[in-house]
C-alpha cells in the first residue's frame, strides 16, 4: 500500500514524507509504545505505529529500517523529532485513531502484522 492510500484510510496529517518514498509500497506494520518490543518484531521497510513522540521512536526506527512512523492518539509532534526523521529521512504521519483503530483499518486494508502472529489465529 502506498504512503498516501495509508494517509487517506486513516484521516491522517502528512508531516513529512521523503519525496523517494513517496511511491514505497507498504507492505508490514507493528504497533508498540515500548521502542524495545518494537527491536524484537520489527521488520525493515515497515510502518511502525505508536503514541510515543519521541526522539527515541525516530532512532529506533531507523535503526530497524523502518519506512515510516505513525502517530496515534493526535500526538502533537515536536520540532526536534520531525527533524530527526528529516535527517533520517523517515515518514511521519498523525492519526486521531487509536493505536487499535490504526491496527484495524491497516489489516483490513491488507497490510500485514510485521511480527507474524496472524498465523497463529489460523
Amino acid at each position: 500500500m502506498k504512503i498516501e492510500e495509508i494517509v487517506k484510510i486513516l484521516k491522517a496529517k502528512e508531516i513529512f514524507i521523503p519525496e523517494e518514498i513517496k511511491d514505497f509500497d507498504i507492505e508490514y506494520a507493528g504497533a508498540s509504545d515500548l521502542m524495545s518490543d518494537v527491536l524484537a518484531f520489527s521488520r525493515e521497510n515497515m510502518f511502525l505505529i505508536t503514541g510515543l513522540a519521541s526522539p527515541q521512536t525516530i532512532t529506533t526506527a531507523a535503526v530497524i529500517g523502518a519506512k515510516g512512523i505513525i502517530f496515534a492518539r493526535g500526538k502533537e509532534i515536536p520540532n526536534k523529532v520531525i527533524e530527526i526523521a528529516k535527517e533520517f529521512e523517515i515518514t511521519l504521519i498523525s492519526t486521531k485513531l487509536s493505536m487499535l483503530m490504526v491496527c484495524v483499518v491497516l489489516h483490513n486494508s491488507g497490510i500485514k502484522d510485521a511480527m507474524g502472529t496472524e498465523r497463529e489465529l489460523e
